[in-house]
């Protein structure tokens, strides 16, 4: 199972000294987070994608190329990427130089955020905020998995024997995530397609998120992907830790009242027993996302946010030692003490899809040795991946 962190990239302030960093210094302290994430042997980092204030992380692809080439094993993500308000077509070339500077070690999530106003910014209609991601992401798979690409749509101008480049790593477009709190039609588009479904429940009840992941499951079924039990789950979660747990909620209880997102509401108690938020020892952080699959069933990605509310950047880098050193090792082993052998612990990786297709004859040859010389990946390589997928599918399927 992967475990990793997101980062929505707020500024601020501090509520013990009142000051904010600035946007530069938020933005360089997210690339040290990232980077310490890896160090600490974490799997997946993750970035938001907001085009307004106090928020910083409007380029994904940038700061999560500039990451490709200083981490080595740690999965770049998103925990949006804006499929309502961006050009698909931006998004395909975009996100294929991504997977091709990482060697694959990528995937997305598709949203449609959290802001209303970034609808007309960039010229669109809130109110259409569903049909504009099924027709974007529907324009964006044509986009990566057809070479010239003739389209017409409601929502932007016609293409006419369009190619988008780059083309996807070996012929393999990014693994897609969809991201959704309370709207079944975006569980629906995730079913549809057999793409993950990503329940960013920071806010949420377990009960609400039992009802979208096992919605999305029975959907996954319906379209022919595998068992409802096989679907490609990810959750969200936050968590502050400290050894004693009354010393981490004395610590975090300023940043949670004076917070713009939570504070002035309800007291951390209540948000606490109400989300899955969790302040404490890291025993209590253990037994409570230990206890999630027995609601949601056994996912494969849990993504926590820890550095948010003016949170030092110390503070942050302990924060990650602990979910390294302490918790993760722990959640992993129990997570995978129960998990049945046709159940996935993990998205599919780009090596294993690659072999998949191959398997199928539904690589061109030509477009894979290229990639192969580049990265320097062997057929001994290739063969340990498709070994790999043989495993998990013949299992799945009962073969």
């Amino acid at each position: 199972m992967q475990f990793g962190v997101f980062t929505v990239s707020d500024i601020t302030p501090d509520p013990h000294t009142g000051r904010a960093p600035d946007d530069t210094e938020r933005v360089r302290s997210i690339l040290t987070i990232a980077q310490h994430a890896e160090e600490v042997g974490l799997d997946v980092f993750a970035t938001g994608e907001h085009h307004n204030p106090p928020f910083v992380a409007s380029s994904p692809t940038t700061m999560l190329g500039y990451l490709a080439g200083r981490t080595k094993d740690i999965v770049l993500s998103t925990a949006t990427t804006l499929i309502t308000t961006n050009d698909p077509v931006r998004l395909a070339e975009e996100y294929a130089m991504l997977q091709v500077i990482s060697d694959g070690r990528m995937d997305l999530m598709m949203g449609r955020g959290n802001t209303g106003p970034v609808y007309p910014w960039f010229g669109q209609d809130v109110r259409q905020g569903i049909p504009l991601a099924i027709e974007n992401y529907a324009l964006l798979r044509r986009l990566w998995t057809e070479e010239v690409v003739d389209w017409e749509g409601k929502f932007r101008t016609p293409l006419q024997g369009f190619t988008s480049t780059p083309r996807p790593l070996d012929g393999i477009p990014p693994f897609v995530w969809h991201g959704s709190i309370r709207s079944p039609e975006i569980a629906e588009q995730a079913a549809y397609y057999g793409d993950g479904f990503f329940h960013n429940n920071i806010f949420w009840p377990m009960s609400h998120t039992k009802q979208m992941v096992q919605f999305y499951r029975q959907r996954f079924e319906y379209y022919g992907h595998g068992r409802a039990d096989q679907a490609i789950v990810g959750l969200g979660g936050q968590v502050f830790m400290r050894k004693n747990s009354q010393d981490a909620v004395d610590e975090f209880r300023p940043y949670f009242d004076n917070a713009p997102v939570y504070g002035h509401g309800p007291s951390l108690e209540d948000f606490s027993a109400q989300t899955p938020l969790t302040v404490g020892s890291p025993q209590q952080v253990i037994d409570r996302y230990a206890a999630m699959r027995h609601d949601v069933g056994h996912y494969q990605r849990q993504l926590f946010l820890i550095d948010h509310a003016g949170l030092p950047l110390k503070t942050v880098l302990e924060q990650l030692d602990i979910l390294g050193g302490e918790v993760v090792p722990v959640l992993r082993k129990e997570m995978e003490s129960d998990r049945p052998a046709d159940v996935p612990s993990g998205p599919p990786t780009h090596a294993e899809r690659l072999a998949k297709a191959r398997a199928a004859g539904a690589v061109h040859e030509q477009t894979v040795a290229a990639a192969d010389h580049w990265t320097g990946r062997t057929a001994e390589d290739d063969a340990a991946a498709a070994d790999a997928v043989a495993g998990r599918q013949g299992a799945a399927f009962g073969l």
